[in-house]
Order: structure tokens, then C-alpha cells, then sequence
């Protein structure tokens, strides 16, 4: 939007130069009328001679008379009625005498010594030529502010078509409709803003339809271990065979409890991405916390956890689903780590990285792309904990997305396992 605001500013500009100069052109034909009333100078100057003549109290009856007669449209004027600077009242005095203009025309203004301080005013009408010249410069200043104007919102006619376009093909269900950007465009932002809805939408959808599809599969399992367990309890005789099976139903529906507050919990994190409380802080207190609050965990499996955080770095996010994502990974890494856990933090000015490697298994390259994927689980990572799901990398990813940053995952070159790597944009404090 700033580049259509610049565009429209400096075609205003633009118009504003033009219109100066069709002024300045108007002025210049305006001052050549001294041209154009040649006889009407000199009859004025001889009727103020004659008028000089007479007495001062009949010149104004006497000028009266000779506009009647003559049918000229002069009159006799006290001096102290005009209210023009001294240089223009001097140019009374000269042959040509002083030209004025107004909206109905022009008019002279003529005197002599003997007249001083009063004049004689002699309407002039405005030459044709003249009216001419002002229509066609009125013409013209209209038809250069249009073309100013069809220049330059023309370009942004044709990008909002485009945008509209989009938008229709989008609605009627081609979720894969996106705008292509033009440098050249004024509404970049307004585009972008849109594509990057619309992959929102596209990837809430997918993720709904993903979040059935799971759901519907793995109940099925807790499901018919109930079935069975209920007809195993109606036909069993023994009371404490009962028990056990009632023991063994209330495990599988725990499971279920779960498996639907894990589901739920994400089908609604999308709704929380609109409470987002962006805050700036120092880095490191702020991770040094987090490794403080999961060292427990860590302890408890005999793990190490390790931190290099770059000093004098400032983070702008919400800093608790940061914290969210953060310990999902932490916690994920004490998962599968063997003995150590590594957290680094680094930035360059325009973006921070939050690198979590540890020592474990590692994932398989050919699945790099799909462990931010909701309910996927590496095969060989299945039931590693009792009641993951699928979603912890998932939620990761939705968090990073809401700061408008990248997350990925790699191989560890310092210690050989999985390195998921979070990129942020920065804002300094």
C-alpha cells in the first residue's frame, strides 16, 4: 500500500506542476492584451483630455453624456475608489494606460495630470480569441488531470481484477487459486495478504479432514476393546475375572479420554491465533527459564541438557506459545535421546534460530517433510511415548506459523541425532 500512496502522491504533484504551468501561459496571453485594445487606449486618452477640460463638477455628467451618445461603456471614477498598488496607478498615466481583468472581460483604466487623483473606466469586452484560449486551456488541464489519473490507477484496476478473480475462483472451490505478484503492483501487501490466507484456509481444511479421518481410525481400537470387554463381563461367572475385565475397560477408556481431549485440543488451536501478545525480551534469561522448568524430565531419565545462547540477543514473540514449542521439542528430544540434549540460539540481526539436536535415532531423511504433518509417527518411533499422538510437532509447526517463521528438522552434526530448527523473523528491542 505505501508504493500506491507514493504513486498517487506524485501524481497529485504531477498535476499540480501542469496546472502551474497552464497558469503561467494564461498569465503571459493575459498581459499581451494591451495588444488587442490599441483604439480603445487612444479614445480614452482623448476623452480624458476633453474631460479635463471641463470643470471638476460636470466631468462626471459630461462623461455620462458621451457614454450615452457614443454608447461607450465609460465612466467617471473618484480616485479614492480604487484600491490597486501605486506602480499600477502610474501605469494610468502612460499611453496605453492600465488593463485590468475580471470574470465578465477586461477594463481600462485612464487619467491624466489634470484628472489626478480620479480616472475614467472604460469597460473592454474579452476578444474572442481569448474566451477561446480559456476554454481550450480549461479542456486541456481537465483531460491531463484524467490521463494523470487513468495512468495511474489503471495498473491498480487490473491487479484489484486480478485479485477478484482469485478470490471467485478460490470461493467457488479451487483452493489452490493464488494471486502471482508483480514488483510492479501497488497493492503487494493486500496480495500477499491474501495468499497467505488463503493457505491458511487450504491448510485448516486439510488439517480437518486429516483430524476426522484420524480419529475415526484410532478410536476403533479403544472402541472394540470396550465390545469385547462388555461381552467378556456379561458371559464371565467369576466376579473377580469381572473386576479385571472392568479394570481393563477403564484403561481403554482413559485411552479414549486422551486420544479426544489430544484431538480436540488441537482442532481448536487455530482459534487462539488471533490472542497472540507479541513481547520483546533478552534471550537468554528467557531460555535459560525453560531449560530450568524441563530439567526435572531430564533428570528423571538421566539425560544432560546443555544450552549455548548468544548474549545480548532480543526476542519479539508471544513469548508463552514460543515456550509452547520449545518444550514440545525439549520434551520430544528427551523422548528419544540416548544421554544428551543440546539447545542453541543464534541470530544475525533479521532472523533467530532456535537449534534442538540430541544423541538419539535421529529421523529418516525421506520423512523431514512429514514430521510437522499432524498424527504422523515414524514407524519405528510408534508407542516410544504411552500417549503421544501425532500432534506435539504439529502444534510446533502451527506456533512458528503464527510468528510468521519456518520450522525444519535435520541431522545433528555435533551429536548425531534429529536438530529441529526454529526461524524467526527479528525485531530489535
Amino acid at each position: 500500500m505505501r508504493k500506491l500512496y507514493i504513486y498517487l502522491l506524485a501524481s497529485a504533484l504531477v498535476s499540480i506542476v501542469v496546472l502551474g504551468w497552464l497558469i503561467d501561459i494564461f498569465s503571459e496571453q493575459a498581459l499581451e492584451v494591451d495588444d488587442n485594445f490599441g483604439w480603445q487606449s487612444t479614445l480614452a486618452s482623448g476623452v480624458a483630455k476633453q474631460a479635463a477640460r471641463e470643470p471638476v463638477a460636470n466631468r462626471s455628467d459630461y462623461i455620462t453624456t458621451l457614454s450615452e451618445d457614443y454608447g461607450l461603456a465609460i465612466s467617471y471614477k473618484q480616485g479614492d475608489t480604487l484600491a490597486v498598488p501605486s506602480e499600477l496607478k502610474a501605469q494610468m498615466l502612460t499611453g496605453k494606460g492600465l488593463i485590468l481583468e475580471d470574470q465578465q472581460g477586461f477594463y481600462l483604466l485612464k487619467t491624466n495630470d489634470a484628472l489626478l487623483p480620479d480616472y475614467l473606466e472604460l469597460r473592454l469586452d474579452k476578444p474572442a480569441e481569448q474566451q477561446s484560449n480559456d476554454a481550450m486551456l480549461t479542456l486541456l488541464f481537465y483531460t491531463g488531470v484524467c490521463t494523470f489519473m487513468w495512468f495511474i490507477l489503471s495498473p491498480l484496476a487490473r491487479r484489484l481484477s486480478v485479485l477478484t478473480e482469485a478470490a471467485k475462483q478460490f470461493a467457488s472451490g479451487n483452493l489452490s487459486a493464488r494471486i502471482a505478484t508483480d514488483k510492479f503492483t501497488y497493492i503487494k501487501d493486500v496480495e500477499l495478504t491474501f495468499n497467505r490466507m488463503a493457505s491458511q484456509i487450504d491448510k485448516l481444511l486439510a488439517e480437518n479432514k486429516l483430524l476426522a479421518s484420524s480419529l475415526s481410525h484410532d478410536i476403533r481400537t479403544p472402541v472394540a476393546c470396550l465390545r469385547f470387554g462388555l461381552d467378556a463381563a456379561l458371559d464371565e461367572k467369576d466376579i473377580h475375572q469381572v473386576h479385571d475385565i472392568l479394570a481393563r475397560m477403564e484403561n481403554d477408556l482413559d485411552q479414549m479420554e486422551d486420544m479426544l481431549a489430544s484431538y480436540l485440543s488441537f482442532a481448536t488451536l487455530e482459534q487462539k491465533s488471533h490472542l497472540l501478545n507479541f513481547e520483546s525480551t533478552d534471550a537468554t534469561p528467557y531460555f535459560v527459564s525453560l531449560v530450568e522448568q524441563i530439567a526435572p524430565k531430564f533428570k528423571s531419565a538421566n539425560l544432560q541438557i546443555n544450552y549455548e545462547i548468544e548474549p545480548h540477543l532480543f526476542i519479539y514473540a508471544d513469548l508463552h506459545w514460543l515456550a509452547r514449542a520449545v518444550t514440545n521439542l525439549l520434551s520430544n528430544a528427551c523422548d528419544f535421546a540416548c544421554g544428551a540434549v543440546l539447545i542453541r540460539v543464534v541470530g544475525d540481526g533479521h532472523e533467530i534460530q532456535i537449534h534442538i539436536e540430541d544423541d538419539g535415532p535421529g529421523i529418516a531423511p525421506q520423512n523431514w517433510h512429514k514430521v510437522f504433518s499432524p498424527f504422523f509417527q515414524e514407524q519405528s518411533h510408534r508407542n516410544r511415548a504411552g500417549k503421544s499422538y501425532g500432534l506435539g510437532l504439529a502444534i510446533v509447526a502451527k506456533v512458528v506459523d503464527w510468528h510468521h517463521g519456518k520450522a525444519s528438522v535435520s541431522q545433528s552434526d555435533i551429536l548425531g541425532g534429529a536438530k529441529f530448527t526454529l526461524t524467526l523473523p527479528c525485531k530489535a528491542k
